[in-house]
């Protein structure tokens, strides 16, 4: 595990698809002594990379990014540098993707509109160890996520299979990474199509998005 020391620099990476965000974080930091913005990429896949480059000791990872959910990306990011403390950074303070996040191995969990102060120290803490979670924010051990399905009538696997075409994936990966037959795959996406009023797979994943599923 990282253990920062005092007078040690803290090396931030930050994941996330906006520049403003991303800018935004830069300036926050800007004037503290002991962190330092070692980088930032737009999609995870770009984050992954980076973090397997430049070994920070933190990365900022939005929840929603182009190529998959911060809770997919946050394990690579673990299994390249084991070592680095991932934080969930995101503007939806309950959004039902949140549980998998945490579950998945992030040390703490920010909303976008913290204050500089707030954030600076935060980050601080976060590196020397200690789990952080914006009080706002509710661990629900997949509670949260299951309301929302039940909400909208989404079965389990229909859910998984609408998050996993979110990130580009056809029906037959969809398949393999489930263990599903293919037909199984398209039944299920067709009814998840029906519940959630999609006339496709592009408006289903909109629609779970809009949902915050997603």
């Amino acid at each position: 595990m990282v253990h920062v020391s005092a007078g040690q620099t803290v090396r931030l990476l930050i994941v996330d698809d906006h520049p403003v965000v991303c800018d935004g974080v830069r300036s926050l930091v800007r004037d503290a002594p002991d962190l330092e913005v070692v980088g930032s990429g737009r999609t995870a896949r770009e984050g992954i990379e980076l973090a397997a480059t430049l070994r920070p000791d933190v990365v900022l990872l939005d929840l929603r990014l182009p190529d998959m959910l911060g809770s997919e990306a946050l394990p690579r990011v673990l299994a390249v540098s084991p070592a680095t403390r991932v934080v969930i950074f995101t503007a939806f303070e309950d959004h039902a993707a949140l549980d998998a996040a945490m579950s998945a191995g992030a040390q703490g969990c920010l909303l976008k509109d913290v204050t500089h102060t707030d954030l600076v120290e935060q980050l601080r803490r976060i590196a020397a160890g200690v789990r952080v979670i914006d009080p706002r924010l509710k661990e629900s051990g997949g509670a949260m996520l299951q309301a929302r399905l039940f909400q909208l009538s989404l079965s389990r696997r229909e859910y998984e299979v609408v998050r996993l075409a979110a990130t580009g994936k056809t029906n037959p990966e969809i398949a393999e990474d489930l263990g599903l037959a293919r037909n199984t795959v398209k039944t299920y996406l067709q009814t998840a199509m029906q519940k959630l009023g999609a006339r496709n797979r592009v408006e289903a994943v909109r629609r779970a998005r809009e949902e915050r599923l997603l």
